[in-house]
């Protein structure tokens, strides 16, 4: 049998994204806020599959965005996924497809199956990945919001 991860018995998340200014720190955000709302006590992180921004705050566009919606962005500062992040977190959710390919490089084989695609979780959006607004405008951090809190609950309902 194949193992995968058993939603009932999550208590860690780890979000990822390329560089971990823009889309993990507003997942984290956003699901942070969620989780908290719920009551769920949860370890919840995000990282980076580059390390080129580490120890940065977000992207003050990702915060400007989450923060007009409630959201603080509080402690969050860019790292590198590490190895040891796998066995750390239950479940690791990437922003899309390059993050999973990237991730894959960097986990144990033992531990792919916690490797999982964010939007797997939404129920009202069409996409499959998370886009990068980093080279777009303001509307591009907005539609990451949308999709977070989209992905966000859908997660949350399956706890």
């Amino acid at each position: 049998m194949v193992d995968q991860v058993e939603l009932s018995k999550v208590k860690s998340v780890l979000f990822v994204c390329m560089g971990n200014i823009c889309r993990s720190p507003s997942a984290e955000a956003v699901f942070r806020h969620k989780a908290k709302e719920q009551g769920l006590q949860l370890n919840i992180d995000s990282a980076g599959t580059i390390g080129s921004h580490a120890k940065e705050k977000p992207d003050h566009r990702a915060m400007k965005a989450g923060m007009a919606r409630g959201y603080a962005f509080d402690g969050i500062k860019a790292r590198k996924v590490t190895a040891q992040d796998f066995d750390e977190f239950d479940l690791v959710l990437a922003m899309d497809n390059h993050n999973v390919k990237e991730l894959k490089k960097v986990a144990p084989n033992h531990l792919h199956y916690k490797i999982e695609l964010f939007l797997d979780y939404a129920n009202n959006h069409e996409d499959s990945e998370v886009p990068d607004p980093y080279y777009g405008g303001a509307r591009g951090f907005q539609y990451v919001i949308d999709l977070v809190e989209d992905a966000s609950d859908g997660l949350l309902n399956k706890l």
